[in-house]
């Protein structure tokens, strides 16, 4: 896809970090374009992608592991540049001849460097000491391999950054991905403008005019189905689509009555009336709830919601007529995902999408967003001129206000949870929050509890507030809401909302929680 945009690219190799898809998001917002793959991909693979440069990402192995990750060897024979991060580094000291051995105490978080060589990698910085970093290793490099020099040295890495310059392969034990290494991007563009020779290409405003030339030549005459959520990654393909093909985009919204407050006229009204798209729409209220009457499984309530949508997107399709192909809003993480030499992460919890239809309705996928993180798909709005409060909207799950209803899911118990969570982000936005924070909801448990209201006795329902901060839904840490905030939300939503007579906020990371209560 939008080859003019990848005639200079650099290559990921992945041994396994938490970190790597930040590397590739580093990357991406130096304006360089860049795929993550597997450390074991093959070296014809590697030639036919063509890269300006290579980085080898960090991992949690020890080369001396027994499933420890080697790449293919051949990859030094490329001469291309090569940047090792904290694994990676370690790899390629020992594969070169250098001795990787344990640390005596493993090194985590912010270490001080001093700068030995302020060139090449370190270009703009000073040969000082105290240039922070963020470490996270047990072994260290004893003694590098021959041709190499110490760019970079700590107190407990006396090798801290190495290089041998003649064949541009250099190491860092830290990591400059993270924010934690505050000039951490400086190193990376060094590395990228300076010692692979790349140019700045990779902008939204030419993925954009690029991918709508290539929508327009792949689809040809044919007819596009889009499911329309009025999500963020859902809007911007469709819109993409509909600078591309114009009216042969057909797109559906399926109201599965889980929806917010006023969600899906809101969702026709910017799609239908604002950009002529054609719009249909689908009320399926009483048939999800019907088939939802008395289940409290979240895992069943998460496979029922999702073999119902993808009967009533697919009857609604058929209803549409003949169409070739299949839109979706498939981003770069779910690509890695399905590429990684791990496999793919655990099942935590089944996630619904229109995954599934292909198979059922022998459509052909069109995925035009399949390159980007999800800040690039926001940019990419931005691009098109949709809303900000469209393209800033907080993520909001498959199954809608299903996994946020504790137990059994009624009309009466989903409009208690609308009510109070529109107070919940009317006073988010007020206090200038919504676009800090990953996601903020209000959950509905299936306790009651003792109250006071006036002067009669009270027992309701209880509503708790989620509200956490994220950069990739991976991890993720509950958001320090100012005090005031909470009272106020508190109080609105006890006060206004009937049926609740205590509010309660939760203070759980990810992992062990998850973000999502079901």
């Amino acid at each position: 896809m939008t080859e003019n945009l990848h005639t200079q690219k650099i290559l990921i190799l992945d041994f396994g970090s938490q970190y790597t898809q930040l590397i590739a998001r580093r990357v991406r917002e130096t304006q360089v374009y860049c795929e993550i793959h597997p450390f074991n991909i093959s070296l014809e693979k590697i030639k036919a992608f063509s890269p300006m440069g290579i980085i080898f990402s960090g991992g949690p192995s020890s080369i001396y592991d027994k499933d420890a990750p080697m790449p293919d060897k051949g990859i030094l024979d490329l001469n291309l540049p090569i940047l090792g991060i904290c694994y990676g580094m370690q790899y390629l000291t020992h594969l070169l001849g250098g001795v990787v051995s344990k640390a005596a105490d493993r090194e985590y978080g912010s270490a001080s460097i001093n700068i030995n060589d302020a060139e090449d990698l370190f270009h703009g910085f000073e040969e000082r000491e105290g240039e922070m970093v963020w470490m996270s290793h047990g072994d260290r490099i004893d003694e590098m391999p021959r041709g190499f020099a110490v760019l970079a040295s700590s107190k407990n890495s006396p090798t801290a950054a190495m290089a041998d310059t003649s064949r541009r392969i250099f190491g860092v034990q830290f990591h400059p991905e993270v924010v934690h290494t505050p000039n951490g991007t400086k190193i990376l563009k060094n590395f990228l403008f300076r010692i692979c020779g790349c140019e700045p290409l990779w902008t939204m405003a030419s993925f954009v005019k690029s991918t709508i030339k290539e929508m327009r030549e792949t689809i040809g005459e044919e007819r596009v189905i889009c499911g329309l959520s009025g999500g963020v990654d859902s809007s911007v393909t469709a819109v993409l689509l509909h600078h591309a093909i114009g009216s042969q985009l057909s797109c559906i919204l399926v109201d599965n009555g889980l929806l917010r407050r006023g969600e899906s006229e809101e969702v026709m009204e910017l799609f239908q009336e604002h950009y002529h798209m054609d719009m249909h729409l689908v009320d399926a209220t009483d048939h999800f709830l019907g088939h939802l009457k008395d289940v409290t499984d979240p895992e069943e309530k998460r496979k029922i919601i999702g073999k119902e949508f993808i009967t009533i997107f697919e009857k609604k399709a058929k209803e549409l007529g003949e169409a070739r192909y299949l839109a979706q809003g498939t981003l770069y993480p779910d690509v890695i995902e399905s590429v990684s030499f791990k496999g793919p992460s655990a099942t935590i919890k089944s996630h619904h999408n229109v995954g599934g239809l292909p198979d059922v309705m022998n459509l052909e996928l069109v995925e035009p967003l399949r390159e980007l993180f999800k800040d690039e798909v926001r940019q990419v709005g931005f691009e098109l001129g949709l809303p900000r409060a469209l393209v800033m909207r907080q993520p909001f799950p498959g199954p809608g206000l299903a996994v946020r209803i504790l137990g059994e899911i009624t009309h009466e118990r989903l409009e208690i949870l609308r009510s109070a969570d529109v107070i919940l982000l009317e006073e988010i936005r007020k206090a200038d929050l919504y676009e800090k924070v990953w996601q903020s909801f209000a959950v509905l448990l299936p306790v009651r509890t003792v109250g006071v209201m006036g002067d009669e006795r009270t027992y309701e329902n209880v509503i708790a507030i989620r509200s956490v901060d994220s950069l990739d839904a991976m991890t993720a840490d509950w958001t320090r809401i100012p005090y005031d905030v909470l009272g106020r939300i508190s109080n609105r939503i006890i006060n206004q909302v009937r049926g609740v007579n205590r509010v309660v906020y939760d203070i759980s990371s990810k992992p062990p929680g998850t973000i999502e209560w079901e």
